[in-house]
């Protein structure tokens, strides 16, 4: 920070500084959360698809049990 010998004005500067610096901060981590949020959406639909393939795969890998009674019927 500046020495208080500057004055107010040198003073003011200092925070004029400071909140630019600030913005330009805010403005960068609001660009970098809104492209963490579209990988995260992204990565979700992924994931349901890779889901519903399972799914579909599962189907047809597995053998269905038989509907039997069982034998103390």
């Amino acid at each position: 920070m500046s020495e208080p010998a500057e004055g107010p004005a040198a003073r003011i500067e200092d925070l004029e500084v400071m909140v630019s610096h600030q913005a330009r901060t805010i403005d960068e981590l609001s660009e970098e959360l809104t492209r963490a949020f579209r990988m995260i959406e992204r990565l979700q639909q992924l994931t349901q698809a890779l889901g519903e393939r399972l799914g579909a795969v599962e189907e047809f890998a597995l053998p269905k049990p038989e509907a039997t009674k069982p034998p103390h019927y």
